[in-house]
């Protein structure tokens, strides 16, 4: 029986569907919490939110098969930044696009 190739996405680690099998653990001795942090591109933020909306976001995660509510905000976030990120392109484009119109119709006077 061949192999089951799992693709290693953010959403099969964040879901667990990707380095949960016990029988490939070991403790990394040589590398420190900040290192993992570097070599995944994280920073430690503080973030103080109600208790009511933490509880409602652990619970949000528990039904979608994550392992917490910090990669769940990671997951928000992230939708909100490509969101947001595509907005402005647009807004950007349609500026552009305005100001060239402008020059076209200034020059054909």
């Amino acid at each position: 029986m061949p192999n089951k190739s799992i693709p290693g996405t953010e959403e099969n680690w964040e879901s667990g569907t990707l380095g949960s099998d016990e029988a490939f653990v070991q403790i990394a001795t040589d590398i420190s919490n900040d290192g993992v942090d570097d070599l995944l591109g994280l920073q430690m933020i503080s973030l103080r939110l109600p208790k009511g909306m933490v509880a409602d976001l652990k619970q949000i995660a528990k039904h979608n098969n994550l392992r917490g509510y910090q990669p769940l905000i990671r997951r928000v976030l992230k939708r909100f930044i490509d969101a947001e990120m595509k907005i402005i392109a647009q807004q950007l484009m349609e500026k552009e696009e305005e100001v060239y119109l402008d020059e076209q119709e200034r020059l054909a006077m």
